[in-house]
């Protein structure tokens, strides 16, 4: 019988934590302290994205299983802890409950949102992830989605809508730049570097990095976010330099990015408050 010790790891519960505090940071840079009054949606958004995110390690452990043999031996899976369809079981249990318990908002676009995300992680483990750039753009679209859902659970879905571009363009370039590093090791993935060749991959991926920082200038021409908010050039300074550095050193690049990406969302906070 399977421990809960079991079930958690095959979750990854800190990820799913990390997530459900992101849609919560993204519901306050939708509306600030406005938050307070969708107090219960709050909470329903949070149980949705832990459970998504729960539900989408579970598939990948149940579809990698045999690269886990020997890239994470510890998991439940290849540790002999837990057996596939146990794996998989639990898997469509989060996932489904996660579509269920968004119902509880009684939001169509709420609801819509967690909907179409499940649909793009099945289809994302079970087939595009083996298609190199499709699959990055399904995962960027999955965490710009993220965002959307942030502004959709307190009213307003295209509050966020400028954030979730930005996080979905940054995203294909780290994607791409995570390829190109992965490149030697990657079996069974058509990758875009694979495709295409790996100095075009960068020229790729250097565009998404400096389209994404391209948008940080509409809030402030529109006057969405407060003085702080203008924090986030440095964060489009880090991704400009990214662009520049996956040319040399796309494991330097893909790692800035995601602390650029981090340097983005708290001035993005920022800006909501003051």
């Amino acid at each position: 019988m399977v421990g809960m010790g079991g079930y958690l790891q095959l979750f990854r519960m800190g990820n799913g934590i990390m997530g459900a505090a992101g849609v919560t940071i993204a519901s306050f840079m939708a509306a600030g302290t406005g938050i307070l009054d969708e107090a219960v949606n709050l909470l329903i958004s949070a149980i949705v994205v832990l459970m998504f995110i729960s539900g989408g390690n579970a598939l990948n452990d149940y579809i990698d299983w045999e690269i886990d043999r020997a890239a994470h031996p510890e998991r439940p899976i290849p540790s002999g802890r837990m057996t596939r369809r146990e794996a998989l079981v639990a898997g469509a249990v989060m996932l489904f409950g996660a579509v269920a318990v968004s119902f509880l908002t009684a939001d169509p676009v709420c609801i819509a949102i967690v909907v179409v995300a499940c649909v793009l992680m099945v289809a994302y483990e079970l087939a595009l992830k083996q298609r190199g750039f499709v699959g990055n753009v399904t995962i960027a679209v999955l965490t710009g989605m993220m965002f959307l859902l942030g502004g959709a659970v307190i009213g307003d879905a295209g509050a966020n809508l400028v954030v979730a571009l930005m996080a979905m363009l940054v995203s294909i370039g780290r994607e791409i730049a995570k390829d190109i590093e992965d490149m030697e090791g990657d079996e069974g993935r058509i990758t875009l570097p694979m495709r295409i060749g790996v100095r075009n991959a960068s020229v790729l991926a250097a565009v998404f990095f400096i389209a994404g920082p391209a948008l940080s200038v509409l809030p402030m021409v529109q006057g969405t976010y407060g003085l702080l908010y203008y924090t986030v050039v440095i964060a489009d300074i880090i991704f400009i330099h990214c662009a520049y550095r996956g040319f040399s050193d796309p494991r330097t690049a893909q790692r800035n990015a995601k602390k650029a990406m981090i340097v983005a969302l708290v001035s993005f906070v920022l800006g909501a408050i003051a």
